[in-house]
């Protein structure tokens, strides 16, 4: 707990690590993810760093992991070099059984063509008395007319095409696609005339073939050529099966050489990070890391110089440093969510005090405010526990959807919010819009019989005799749902209540500075900053609540027509008049006066007090002489009247910024009963056969609006009003958040492809 208020302490600590276990003990640090490494070769170019050359083997590792082709399954150890030529080995030997495989299904293919064109030209020629040379292939489909133009037009009609379609697709082996071939034979006179034809089919990219000349020497042809395709198909089987299990073999160990080569470009970038002693023997390293964690980095620095059997211990040592180190708040998986809501307005200064654990309980509290129903509470939370006790799911964690692992990372906050809704949702007494008599209405109408005899509407009036008998156990009575003053009577109830938390909750905030300055030993602060911003605070918009719970108390039903405004004497408390106005107490002008003097007069104590005593001790005597450091006052004034504006001011537009809680509790409620009446009532109210089945898409459509509407839309506004409310109401009296987060070399953080891809 004190982690989570304050942060861990940290400490700054150098690193001396032999040249030989150096590359163990960062391993083992990096398994353990416990310091942040510093740059002591800041001048130094990243191509000119003494591991840039490991790195960039690594990079080719990866680059041969990435690609389609897996490889063998390797014993390797530690060292970069010898995985590096082994990966190198292996994609040259399966590129070339990949380019034997292709080259013989290229052959493959043209055996067949050969086969198709034999087989289909064995009509074509009858007789070849005069017919002495032929040019045969085949050519794609879309271009035989303008192929046969083309022989038309230059051999001025010395040729004879004969041509016929395939009946198969034939794999174009220039796409891989499958493509409709044409076979056809051409019979011409003349060498120049031949070569004319031959180069018309090379324009067109045909796939010529000798043609035989007899039918003895083409039936010896074809049966070669069934031979041939035989063992072709013999061969590319057997390679199939030695591919398959090269990459079945592959995929057993591909996820832990992708991790692997990770793992070692991360050291060899950490690695690049430190520098060398005057001997060149020692590597030094300079570090970040959480006091309470001394111990265990020892532990760790003693494993890696044994792993790598080194004869001289590594060992660290804390150095004493002036620059601010890095905020470290451990989390589980609990605190995160509420500790991601804190980081994203800004990382705390350096033992600064968090705002996560307060925001545990009030973030949800002030989302339920807002959002107070039963019904949608009890949904809300069953849907957050079952993504808590199915969290361990791989198919609900990895998912490229962004939306959903926005929902999921934040599980135990919407469960949370949940209960809590369900708690408020008992104080207004609203499920779905209804009211429910748990205890008994304190209300009897029987007494006012008379007055509603004929009218249809109901007005509660304690005053008369005989009707309000006591409150309500616990929230809102239910006879409120059926009055037609419901709605004035909740309207002024949640707009107190929201200025009494909204005051509550920024007075915390403001108390809350105390341990800062405490622990920052500012004690001057604490006079001179928290007593006026507190006294400011409290003596009017304190002062304020106060007027309303005195109201509560001491006005009853009978005489609460007499009661003054509250509104009005507010007002006139800074406009200094009561005349003419009936007092709430006795003495209360004076009262008033008194308290807005005091607000009056923290002004200037706030504005001047600290920048004047800082320039006292800057300029003091000479036993304050430790004080004199370089001051500027004019620096310091300027600050300390911009915060003093901004605080004054922030007062009244933040209590006037907690009326949210009312307005959006409000526009809840009477959003879900319109929801009710428009949709849900009109099932309810059908009396025939027929309103049993009408029923049920009515309630489909209810319960579709109420998700969508009420508790998506509903929810995702309560919580954006509820987190500005923390963001700009609560943290900024004591939360300045412009820290650094500590950010350790840990194996953990390093992205995996796989997970980018949704292997895993």
């Amino acid at each position: 707990m004190c982690s989570l208020l304050r942060g861990e302490e940290m400490c700054l600590a150098q690193l001396f690590l032999q040249s030989g276990s150096a590359y163990d003990c960062i391993n083992e640090l990096g398994e353990l993810g416990l310091v942040e490494f510093r740059d002591l070769n800041p001048g130094v170019n990243a191509f000119q760093r003494k591991h840039v050359n490991e790195i960039k083997k690594c990079e080719e590792m990866e680059r041969i992991l990435g690609k389609d082709i897996l490889i063998f399954n390797i014993q390797y150890g530690n060292n970069p070099i010898c995985l590096f030529i082994e990966f190198k080995l292996l994609e040259v030997e399966l590129g070339e059984v990949t380019r034997n495989k292709e080259k013989l299904q290229r052959n493959l293919l043209e055996l067949t063509e050969y086969t198709h064109m034999l087989r289909t030209t064995r009509n074509f020629v009858q007789r070849t008395s005069e017919v002495s040379v032929f040019i045969s292939g085949l050519i794609q489909r879309t271009k035989i007319e303008a192929f046969e133009r083309m022989l038309w037009r230059v051999c001025k009609g010395y040729t004879i095409l004969s041509y016929a379609e395939v009946e198969e697709y034939l794999e174009d082996p220039d796409t891989g696609e499958p493509t409709k071939s044409v076979v056809f034979l051409i019979s011409y006179w003349g060498d120049q005339i031949g070569q004319k034809v031959k180069k018309i089919c090379d324009c067109y990219h045909c796939h010529l073939y000798p043609y035989p000349s007899s039918n003895e020497e083409r039936t010896d042809v074809v049966e070669g050529l069934r031979t041939r395709i035989q063992d072709l198909h013999t061969v590319l089987h057997r390679t199939d099966d030695y591919l398959k299990q090269v990459l079945m073999k592959a995929s057993e160990s591909v996820y832990t050489w992708v991790i692997q080569v990770k793992k070692m470009k991360a050291i060899y970038f950490i690695l690049n990070l430190c520098s060398f002693d005057v001997t060149n023997k020692c590597l030094i390293a300079e570090v970040w890391c959480p006091v309470n964690d001394i111990p265990t980095l020892r532990r760790a620095l003693e494993e890696g110089s044994r792993k790598s059997g080194a004869t001289v211990p590594s060992f660290v040592n804390r150095i004493p440093t002036n620059d601010t180190p890095p905020t470290l708040i451990r989390t589980n998986k609990f605190t995160s969510g509420f500790q991601n809501i804190v980081d994203a307005y800004g990382v705390g200064n350096y033992r600064e005090v968090n705002p996560a654990p307060f925001t545990i309980i009030t973030f949800p509290f002030l989302f339920a405010v807002m959002f107070g129903d039963l019904g949608h509470g009890v949904i809300m939370a069953l849907f957050a526990l079952w993504m808590v006790l199915y969290e361990n799911n791989r198919k609900l964690k990895n998912t490229r959807n962004e939306i959903w692992n926005t929902f999921f990372e934040g599980r135990y906050i919407i469960l949370m919010m949940g209960l809590f809704s369900i708690y408020t949702g008992l104080i207004y007494n609203d499920c779905f819009s209804k009211s429910l008599n748990i205890f008994g209405s304190g209300w009897s109408v029987k007494a006012m019989d008379a007055d509603i005899r004929g009218n249809r509407v109901l007005t509660l009036d304690p005053n008369v005799t005989g009707v309000f008998r006591g409150p309500y156990p616990l929230g809102i009575d239910p006879i409120w749902n059926l009055a037609s003053n419901r709605l004035t009577f909740l309207n002024s109830y949640k707009m107190k209540m929201s200025v009494i938390l909204g005051v509550i909750h920024m007075s915390f905030g403001v108390i809350l500075s105390t341990y800062n300055y405490l622990h920052f030993r500012k004690k001057h602060s604490l006079y001179l900053v928290f007593l006026p911003e507190l006294l400011f605070l409290l003596c009017l918009f304190g002062y304020l609540v106060f007027m309303i719970f005195y109201k509560w108390l001491v006005f009853t039903a009978k005489d609460s027509r007499l009661a003054p405004s509250i509104l009005i004497h507010f007002i006139n408390m800074f406009l200094m008049q009561g005349d003419g106005v009936q007092p709430l107490y006795p003495g209360q002008t004076g009262l008033q006066v008194f308290l807005v003097v005091i607000a009056v007069l923290s002004v200037p104590v706030l504005l001047l007090g600290k920048p004047v005593y800082l320039y006292w001790l800057h300029n003091g005597s000479h036993r304050l002489g430790m004080y004199r450091v370089r001051f500027d006052f004019a620096d310091e004034f300027l600050h300390q009247a911009i915060h003093t504006i901004e605080y004054c001011l922030g007062c009244v537009s933040n209590t006037a910024s907690y009326l949210r809680l009312w307005a959006l509790s409000l526009a809840h409620a009477q959003l879900s009963e319109v929801l009710w009446t428009m949709v849900m009532r009109v099932g309810l109210r059908m009396d025939t056969s027929l309103g049993v089945f009408f029923l049920v898409p009515v309630f489909g459509l209810f319960a579709v609006l109420t998700v969508s509407i009420l508790l998506v839309m509903e929810g995702l506004s309560a919580f954006l009003h509820a987190l500005r409310l923390h963001w700009v109401e609560f943290q900024n009296k004591f939360y300045s958040g412009t820290g650094v987060k500590f950010c350790p070399f840990s194996f953990s953080l390093l992205p995996s492809s796989f997970e980018h891809d949704g292997l895993l």
